[in-house]
């Protein structure tokens, strides 16, 4: 429990590479925000930047903390380096291209001394170009359906809510968005951490399983809000990011699935991606389209490293979680049914 939320040794925690731009918009409203508290810390974590990145962050002075790594870690990594040198009882993971609201701190803290059954909480992420609209990347919490899809309260698929109040109850979520959350830095350093193996994307979904199936809960905290600029490191729908998800998603699939269903839903996934497949190819995607070929190469070639990873880490299952995990599927739902909110699910808290 936080014995006193005001002075809580809390880490904003930003990784940054060559995001010079992005630090000099964004990086002032988190050191103005977080100026009335006590012992709120703010490093940079720089992963080897060259564009003048480390001189823009002397100008602070000793407001704030920079960590250089030196050599590009990506995501994962990155975050694995630098978090390992912050001493804190709360991370604030925050992504450089996230602006911050006026008390997007203070909520979040609240939730945090008011359950220590509270292991990660995120905030209502909305778009820094449409500030009326949910963003992409998490909007107001994320949930996964029983195979592997993960969506949010405010976002299916690429079908994005404007924010009108629907979702402004605190409530426990599958998934925090790695653009902004906030997690305790015991159970960070308990579950291991993100997995290094991901590099970038769904990383954030894995380590939320992993601390679930724990036994510990993540919330959306919608009183607290951000803004998120999104697609500043990887273009939503490109080649690359295509390749990392669905890589990702079959990888944190086979370590925190039960062992009853883990490989009929595999085998089932990769049924669903050759339907993907064929889609792009129809829609004239043929390089997005080859990346789920080579991203189902990657993961069978390192099939027995990621069975190690299941072993490890199965031992520490307190209970497979279901809170969060849509029993029905979301592809149905969506593309067949026409249930394009999240309200139109009925998804029952």
């Amino acid at each position: 429990m936080l014995e006193n939320k005001q002075n809580a040794r809390l880490a904003v925690a930003l990784l940054c590479y060559n995001n010079r731009d992005l630090l000099e918009k964004f990086l002032p409203g988190v050191v103005e925000t977080t100026a009335q508290y006590l012992e709120v810390e703010i490093h940079v974590i720089d992963n080897a930047s060259t564009d003048g990145t480390g001189d823009y962050l002397a100008s602070y002075g000793d407001r704030i903390k920079v960590i250089t790594i030196d050599v590009n870690r990506g995501f994962t990594n990155g975050y694995k380096l630098g978090l390992a040198q912050i001493d804190a009882e709360i991370y604030c993971l925050l992504s450089s291209d996230v602006e911050v609201s006026h008390k997007w701190i203070e909520p979040v803290l609240d939730l945090f001394a008011n359950d220590a059954e509270v292991a990660i909480v995120q905030p209502k992420i909305k778009s820094w170009h449409r500030k009326d609209e949910f963003e992409y990347a998490g909007a107001c919490g994320g949930y996964m359906d029983y195979q592997g899809y993960p969506f949010c309260r405010g976002r299916i698929f690429y079908e994005v809510e404007k924010d009108q109040g629907q979702y402004d109850n605190n409530e426990e979520i599958f998934w925090a968005s790695g653009a902004c959350f906030f997690i305790r830095a015991e159970h960070y350093q308990n579950s291991g951490g993100l997995d290094d193996d991901f590099y970038a994307h769904m990383e954030e979904i894995d380590l939320c399983w992993r601390i679930k199936n724990q036994g510990y809960k993540v919330m959306a905290c919608p009183a607290s809000e951000v803004y998120h600029l999104g697609g500043a490191v990887i273009a939503y729908g490109s080649p690359q990011k295509v390749f990392r998800n669905h890589r990702n998603n079959l990888i944190m699939m086979v370590k925190n699935l039960p062992g009853s269903s883990v490989l009929w839903l595999i085998l089932l996934r990769l049924l669903m991606d050759g339907l993907a497949f064929a889609n792009m190819i129809m829609r004239g995607q043929a390089r997005s389209s080859l990346s789920i070929i080579t991203a189902h190469w990657s993961f069978f070639y390192s099939l027995p490293r990621w069975l190690k990873k299941r072993r490890e880490i199965q031992v520490n299952i307190q209970k497979h979680t279901t809170t969060g995990i849509y029993r029905k599927s979301i592809v149905y739902q969506y593309f067949i049914k026409g249930r394009t909110r999240f309200s139109d699910l009925e998804i029952k808290p």
